[in-house]
């Protein structure tokens, strides 16, 4: 499930970045279109093993475009179906939506919800025993799929930090973890919203366009707290300011990668927001910086 890092020389040198920066590219990670499809389809063959025919999940979006192309994916070869039933916000991005909907045309067995708290939607269905939630932020299953990110990211000679979207703090949790199997210790540095960071106390508040970064409780918070502590890296909000900041840099010097103009969501700028932060914050890097971007 290899997905490209490349460098971005030229944005290193735009934001004044003193050491190489990787992009790693998880929105091209195919067909899942996130790092989310890393975690949602090995937690579904989990416990499609242990006879479970029904799940449930409440997402932002990406989460739930992964479960929704696997599921559909391993119909097309079972005699005997799963069923899959999505609850999403009022409020979810429409590109998201759609492409939700393009993935459920003419598919029974999957169904999608447009309800006031997804979340507590799916947990009663899987209170209720009618459905098992895929919840990665209190289901460890997840961090096992992160663990196959740190293995890629290990390839970068000498790597020195990981900026990572977080809002469940999974894949940093995951990151952590893996990276710790294979014996080195990068920085890993999260970076949050103004509207939702129960991982970094901060005084700052307000509205984000970054919509996936959603999860207000943070069940993760003494993992992400350790990770942040043992790799000596830190924890960002990234204002709309900055991520316009960074959008901008991208569109007004035509920054490419994969030969293509890099086409950055407002959730994957996160990454490079946090790290163009601790530059301004005079931050230390002795080796190359890695950037997630985790998809649209």
């Amino acid at each position: 499930m290899l997905t490209p890092q490349s460098q971005a020389k030229e944005l290193a040198k735009i934001i004044g970045l003193n050491t190489d920066l990787y992009l790693k590219r998880e929105d091209l990670l195919s067909p899942y279109h996130s790092h989310k499809g890393r975690s949602i389809p090995g937690m579904l063959e989990y416990y499609i093993q242990q006879g479970q025919k029904n799940f449930c999940i409440s997402s932002s979006g990406n989460a739930a475009l992964a479960a929704a192309i696997f599921v559909k994916n391993y119909n097309q070869t079972q005699s005997a179906p799963i069923q899959l039933k999505i609850f999403v916000g009022k409020h979810i991005a429409p590109h998201k939506l759609t492409a939700l909907q393009e993935v459920l045309q003419h598919n029974r067995q999957i169904t999608l919800e447009s309800v006031q708290n997804p979340k507590q939607s799916a947990f009663m269905l899987d209170k209720n025993g009618v459905a098992k939630n895929l919840r990665q932020s209190t289901d460890d299953l997840a961090l096992s799929g992160y663990h196959t990110l740190a293995e890629e990211l290990s390839l970068i000679q000498n790597l020195s930090a990981v900026f990572v979207p977080t809002s469940s703090g999974t894949t940093a949790q995951g990151l952590f973890e893996g990276f710790k199997k294979i014996g080195i210790n990068p920085q890993i540095h999260i970076i949050q919203t103004p509207k939702c960071h129960p991982f970094i106390n901060n005084s700052i508040t307000g509205p984000s366009v970054a919509d996936a970064i959603v999860d207000t409780i943070g069940y993760r918070k003494q993992q992400i707290q350790t990770a942040l502590a043992e790799t000596h890296g830190a924890g960002w909000i990234a204002t709309d300011e900055k991520i316009t900041q960074i959008l901008g840099i991208i569109a007004d010097h035509h920054i490419s990668d994969q030969k293509k103009p890099l086409d950055v969501s407002a959730n994957s700028a996160l990454s490079l927001a946090g790290l163009v932060l601790a530059i301004e914050h005079d931050w230390q890097f002795t080796g190359p910086v890695a950037c997630l971007i985790t998809g649209k």
